[in-house]
């Protein structure tokens, strides 16, 4: 691990990609005024940022685990993670803020619009892995009130099986909930394989059916082995 401040400054603005000059000017958009000349001493050691410079460039940088970088400590929630599992943890903290379900009762409840970051999984990258929520691939996705303020997650959908309601290449926006009823609509995980179909549960089996009659259902002959993460959000 890098040591020393100037050499931490330097290694995270070349992994942006940017110039010290260029990052001179992201500075100043920051009303950090400051020159090309005073990022080279900074990272020389020759002289130091303020505090509030140091943060503005800790953000800029995208520092998050500020003492871990710089100190070697890293706060406990972070502590034994690699810089993936740290980006991951941060995420997924922001979306469990912007979704709303979590907010302090002691603030003022937000007022307009509710922007929330939300993850968007690609249905057809469970196949084959028996998995969906945990997969580190996906979208961190902005939304404000036109999606209902009770999903959690969305799902990009694929072909027409759920046509004329739903179509493909589309996301759709899901309420996490390990149980359906009858008729309701959602995601499933089944033999390795993600479907978005209808549940059709009844005494005589339980099936997903697609929307489009013509294409058959899908007879669940193993229920147990089925995993149910949602429905349509309403």
């Amino acid at each position: 691990m890098l040591n020393d401040f100037g050499d931490i400054i330097c290694a995270f603005r070349k992994k942006k990609g940017l110039s010290q000059r260029n990052f001179a000017a992201l500075l100043g958009k920051r009303g950090v005024r400051v020159t090309n000349q005073a990022v080279s001493k900074w990272e020389s050691g020759s002289s130091l940022p303020n505090a509030i410079q140091f943060l503005i460039i800790c953000d800029l940088l995208d520092i998050v685990d500020i003492s871990g970088v710089f100190i070697g400590r890293s706060f406990d929630f972070l502590n034994g993670l690699d810089e993936a599992g740290k980006k991951l943890t941060v995420e997924y903290a922001g979306m469990l803020r912007d979704s709303g379900r979590y907010d302090d009762p002691a603030l003022e409840p937000p007022r307009g619009t509710k922007i929330r970051t939300l993850p968007v999984y690609d249905l057809a990258e469970a196949d084959g892995k028996g998995r969906l929520l945990d997969l580190p691939d996906y979208a961190p996705t902005r939304v404000g009130n036109e999606v209902p303020l009770s999903a959690n997650f969305g799902v990009r959908i694929y072909g027409d099986s759920m046509a004329p309601d739903y179509h493909s290449g589309q996301i759709v926006w899901i309420r996490q909930q390990a149980k359906l009823e009858h008729g309701e609509t959602g995601v499933f995980i089944y033999e390795g394989t993600g479907y978005f179909k209808r549940l059709r549960d009844r005494v005589g089996g339980t099936r997903l059916q697609s929307i489009d009659a013509n294409y058959p259902d899908i007879v669940v002959s193993n229920p147990e082995t089925m995993v149910t993460l949602g429905k349509v959000a309403d």
